[in-house]
């Protein structure tokens, strides 16, 4: 797999509503590659790539583009920003994290009380967001707003390090997922299939609705991320997925109840490749799959994930061989249900 592409995806910013950057790159990437290249009116880019055959199924490879942020709501008389949350953050992780303010480019850090003016159960109660705020170092008001205006995205800074076997970087979730797309586009296929890199996920699945309505596929494979509790402190029968142990295939979420078939295919595209696959061992989250599955008439459809530590947080964790387990997967079961031998 192409780490400095991973890299590059990644450290790129796109908070929910503002993935210009990120399509800008993907669709630099895939220039050359791809037969039909379009982006619709939500922001989603469709694309069509012809195979050396023509596909007995129509089928739909998925990722979304956007990460979780923040969105400045206010600002206050002295120059810090009051915010909001985009997607699902766990508000024990952003006390003093490092954020850039996404259209001005500036940095800020999220701040709070300090411990020591604070007293009773505030002193270790989690904080409301409320009362948090941004510090862009600005003099006051007037000062923050010659470059910051209330609606302005906040993506978490950018950081991404490697060894042999790890990364560790933000917006694995959905970035990984967006390299495998990226990746099977450069490939030579052996059936024609379409690819949508969506908008909006995880502020409510709103980019893939639009996008699947409009290829309107057969069948659906959704590349994702996805939460590994293999930490410290939780019981194993609670470690949803591990790392290491390959690509993570669900049979259920809160918003989808996964095809059957697909789900059994899965693990035979695993094995066929030569590559790990786990179930995915909880009933929790959800993704696309959730608005993919029931477009038009209904669409069979399965998810296939990385397993991630500290999902939708600065400094996400995964392994190398997973990702690469996801790619082997994805292509053998697209392979499979575009041939028509589902």
């Amino acid at each position: 797999m192409n780490i400095e592409l991973l890299k590059k995806l990644c450290l790129a910013n796109g908070v929910s509503s503002g993935e210009d950057e990120i399509r800008n790159i993907i669709i630099s990437e895939i220039d050359g590659f791809a037969d039909e290249v379009a982006v619709d009116k939500s922001g989603n880019i469709i694309v069509f790539k012809k195979g050396r055959e023509r596909a007995e199924n129509k089928l739909l490879l998925s990722a979304h583009m956007d990460e979780v942020g923040f969105i400045v709501t206010s600002v206050n008389s002295d120059g810090t920003l009051g915010i909001d949350e985009v997607g699902g953050i766990d508000r024990r992780i952003i006390s003093g994290k490092s954020v850039r303010l996404c259209s001005s480019n500036i940095n800020g850090v999220f701040g709070i009380k300090p411990i020591h003016l604070s007293s009773g159960d505030s002193r270790t109660e989690i904080p409301k967001l409320s009362s948090m705020y941004i510090d862009i170092g600005a003099l006051d008001k007037e000062d923050a707003e010659n470059n910051i205006e209330v609606g302005d995205l906040v993506a978490f800074e950018g950081f991404f390090e490697e060894n042999e076997q790890a990364i560790i970087t933000k917006a694995l979730d959905d970035r990984v997922g967006c390299l495998v797309l990226i990746e099977l586009i450069k490939s030579e296929l052996p059936f024609d299939m379409y690819f949508t890199f969506v908008v909006q996920e995880e502020v409510g699945l709103r980019g893939a609705k639009t996008a699947a309505y409009t290829v309107d596929p057969d069948f659906s494979i959704v590349v994702e991320t996805t939460t590994a509790a293999d930490i410290p402190n939780v019981d194993e029968s609670k470690q949803v997925c591990r790392l290491g142990e390959g690509a993570v295939v669900s049979f259920m979420d809160r918003r989808t109840v996964y095809d059957k078939e697909l789900y059994k295919e899965a693990f035979n595209a695993s094995k066929r490749a030569g590559v790990k696959a786990q179930p995915k061992k909880a009933v929790a989250g959800g993704n696309d799959a959730g608005v993919i599955s029931t477009t038009k008439g209904g669409v069979r459809t399965i998810a296939i994930s990385l397993p991630c530590r500290y999902l939708h947080a600065p400094h996400t964790t995964a392994f190398k061989s997973d990702i690469e387990a996801v790619y082997q997967t994805v292509r053998e079961l697209a392979n499979t249900i575009a041939g028509g031998k589902i």
